[in-house]
């Protein structure tokens, strides 16, 4: 099983990372505003609206690969842990002791001095 979330974790950064870098590739909405000023250029490797449809649908591809390497990855996380039946979260947690002497003079740590009240 630990193979398999290995290679479930280099495949989740490949593709986080591919992911990443086609999204940086793409350009905005608002990109096609300068072209009209005479800024852009038409011209494109991939065509002149084909390079919006490739990168898009390779960044969806990439995504999908993505959550679905996250959840195979809880998944394996899951079997992992031993479950046990009617157990809870806080069962591990302790509880502090609660002192059934009041906290008066009595109570306090002799520093010193008698513990005077605070002024009301």
């Amino acid at each position: 099983m630990a193979i398999f979330s290995s290679f479930l974790m280099i495949v989740q950064v490949l593709s986080a990372l591919a992911v990443i870098v086609l999204v940086l590739l793409q350009h905005g909405k608002g990109a096609d505003m300068g072209a009209a000023f005479g800024s852009g250029s038409s011209g494109s490797l991939f065509g002149a609206t084909g390079a919006a449809n490739f990168l898009s649908r390779t960044t969806a591809v990439c995504a999908t690969i993505f959550f679905l390497c996250t959840l195979g990855l809880s998944f394996t996380s899951q079997s992992r842990v031993v479950k046990k039946e009617g157990s809870s979260v806080m069962e591990g947690v302790s509880q502090p002791a609660i002192s059934d002497v009041p906290a008066t003079q009595e109570a306090a740590p002799k520093s010193g001095g008698p513990v005077q009240d605070i002024p009301k």
